[in-house]
């Protein structure tokens, strides 16, 4: 027997500010975001009508705005009522101190501090780069954080059980580095939609595999080197 199906959910597009790396923004749902979260209700009830799976009673998201409003318009249509239950760990990296600050702002605090010798030039999706900043993470410290609420969630659902994950496209990758199903070269040449699902399951061996959906293929080089948060 396999256990709970996590499906991985993007959240919808939502009021990024510009030239800002950090995902922490506290910014809402677009109106297209909006769209594309009553979208994935119905794509959610075509994956569990083919594959027989049981909804679960709890949707799970990011305590950021953007996942939480995903995961209340899901709630509108879901099948059985749920409650939508928010962790912390699943949100985005951290960049602690620099959260929110524009790319040309967090590049002069690093000029600025004498302690402070170089970075790489491309930090923003260097998956093991950490910025030198109180509370800062590096992408693949977010990815151990959200593959280990992703291991406590299978736990905690009963086998072919349907569960919303609603979180963040990058941390959602690095976490599946961490569980085996992606291989480090794919974490950047791979992305996600936009409300759409990557649903994984873990079998009794403890090995996770894709049983449905699909990651997107990054489109270009520039989009690769320099991909933002999500």
């Amino acid at each position: 027997m396999s256990g709970a199906v996590l499906a991985l959910i993007r959240h919808g597009e939502y009021h990024q500010a510009s030239d800002t790396p950090s995902a922490q923004q506290p910014w809402p749902l677009t109106s297209a975001g909006e769209s594309q979260a009553r979208a994935l209700a119905g794509e959610l009830q075509e994956l569990m009508d083919a594959y027989q799976w049981t909804p679960a009673d709890q949707i799970i998201t990011s305590t950021l705005l953007r996942a939480h409003q995903t995961g209340q318009i899901v709630s509108q249509h879901w099948p059985v009522p749920a409650n939508l239950k928010a962790f912390e760990d699943l949100s985005e990296r951290n960049l602690g101190s620099a959260n929110n600050l524009s790319i040309t702002q967090i590049q002069s605090v690093l000029e600025a501090d004498p302690r402070v010798s170089a970075w790489p030039s491309d930090w923003k999706s260097n998956s093991t780069f950490r910025l030198p900043l109180p509370g800062a993470e590096s992408l693949m410290d977010a990815g151990r954080r959200v593959a280990g609420r992703l291991k406590s969630l299978n736990r905690m659902f009963a086998a072919n059980t349907l569960v919303p994950v609603i979180g963040h496209g990058a941390a959602f990758r690095h976490a599946a580095y961490q569980l085996g199903v992606l291989e480090f070269d794919e974490i950047q040449r791979l992305s996600m939609f936009h409300a759409k699902p990557v649903c994984l399951q873990c079998a009794p061996s403890g090995v996770w595999t894709v049983v449905a959906g699909a990651w997107k293929v990054r489109a270009s080089e520039m989009e690769l080197m320099d991909s933002p948060c999500d």
